[in-house]
């Protein structure tokens, strides 16, 4: 990204920032390059419960104060995990920059791991909540049916016997091993200057004394398609058929995203078109992607009624088919980069999209691209390199299969008609 300056700290901390001088605002985030993937079993879901307890105060801070900071600033503090990455952002007015730093920096580096049995209780209401929630738990399926048995196939918000279990000492030891300078990028966008963040960020860090301890299990050989199906009284069938995708460093990665869009990413998408527009059988359907640092997850998700599920099905696996045939219908891939180039433009006019963007790429890796690099690396993509794409990642035999509803034979004579083999290996 044009604009953008990087400085490694002696410690090892990586500080990105981009100067943007029309607006009074810094978004800031703290990138730790750990996720669910990098979590032994025996301790899934410890990324996302320490990403709580960051909030349940800090050798300076406790909760309430952490809080009323914060709501004193008039900005927001947030944070997420994912399979590979944990990040603890906010989005403050600029002069407000030092004291949301201090307060965050003490969170990351020196929690204090209070309040345990309390948030042990809120994560495993937030796991009760997304197991009520099919259109979400199906996408955990759909992982573990890709995935198997490796930590890529593990939900990230981790299972219910670890969060009951899992002690202070064990997260306290886990944050030692992965909260450290090495694996911490601090990245910024808005009205700042980059001297100015390293020297608040130079006072706020540790000495880089301790070295990153935990290994990432690699994907490796990836087991054949497979199914899951978990038995709810829901009104609709939640269904996902998903695969093996790209990592991020791949470079069809552009025509991937332009793929997504064609087939289900957008409104004018075919899926979206025939399924629900054209046939009604779905309130939601739409296709999805995510791209490891050795691997990725391609897919779709479609909620519908009983008696529409296999035909939902077999329409989607024959436009799959029919985009890797290279029916490109006239203007599609033209609509699918317009969409995306103008999804790129309207995101910078977000602070928190573009810090977003500059940590992500910094702390997996990956390289930062300008706006016009980008753009023409989405126009070079040409209707043979989707079609080749499409042919390679959803190909029919290639298809796992994930579901939640009342029957199961119903989802399998139904999964049946797109893929028959991954029904020979299921939960």
């Amino acid at each position: 990204m044009a604009g953008h300056k990087l400085t490694t700290l002696a410690g090892g901390e990586k500080v990105v920032s981009e100067r943007l001088d029309s607006v009074r605002s810094v978004a800031l985030g703290f990138w730790i390059g750990t996720g669910s993937r990098d979590e032994p079993t025996a301790r899934a879901g410890v990324s996302h419960f320490i990403e709580h307890m960051l909030f349940k105060g800090s050798s300076r801070y406790d909760a309430q104060q952490i809080a009323e900071t914060f709501d004193g600033l008039g900005g927001d503090l947030n944070a997420a995990t994912s399979r590979e990455t944990t990040v603890v952002y906010a989005r403050v007015p600029d002069e407000k920059l030092e004291i949301a730093l201090d307060v965050m920096a003490d969170m990351v580096f020196r929690p204090q791991f209070d309040d345990l049995d309390s948030e042990r209780e809120v994560v495993l209401e937030e796991i009760a909540m997304v197991e009520d929630n099919p259109q979400d738990l199906v996408h955990d399926l759909a992982a573990e049916a890709v995935f198997g048995s490796h930590p890529l196939g593990r939900p990230v918000i981790g299972s219910a016997d670890v969060i009951s279990s899992v002690s202070r000492r064990a997260l306290r030891s886990y944050h030692e091993g992965a909260y450290v300078a090495g694996n911490v990028v601090i990245a910024a966008a808005g009205n700042i200057d980059h001297a100015r963040l390293l020297k608040l960020v130079k006072a706020r860090v540790g000495d880089g004394s301790h070295d990153f301890r935990l290994t990432r299990k690699p994907t490796g050989r990836m087991p054949q398609p497979g199914t899951r199906f978990q038995r709810k009284d829901t009104e609709q069938y939640h269904v996902c058929l998903a695969a093996p995708g790209i990592p991020r460093d791949d470079q069809r990665r552009y025509a991937a995203s332009l793929l997504d869009a064609i087939v289900g990413g957008s409104a004018s998408s075919r899926l979206f078109q025939e399924i629900r527009e054209k046939r009604g059988m779905a309130y939601s359907v739409y296709s999805f992607g995510s791209q490891y640092a050795d691997s990725g997850l391609v897919g779709l998700y479609v909620g519908t009624r009983e008696e529409n599920l296999a035909e939902c099905l077999e329409i989607a696996a024959a436009e799959l088919v029919d985009v890797a045939s290279g029916s490109l219908r006239a203007g599609e891939l033209e609509r699918a980069k317009d969409n995306l180039k103008g999804r790129l433009l309207l995101s910078l006019e977000s602070t928190s999209a573009r810090m977003t963007r500059l940590g992500k790429a910094v702390i997996t890796g990956s390289e930062i691209t300008s706006v016009d690099d980008t753009i023409a690396r989405v126009d070079a993509v040409t209707e043979a390199d989707v079609a080749t794409l499409a042919a390679e990642l959803f190909a029919p035999g290639r298809l796992s299969a994930a579901g939640i509803g009342p029957d199961e034979d119903r989802f399998r004579a139904a999964v049946e008609r797109v893929n028959p083999a991954a029904l020979k290996r299921a939960a």
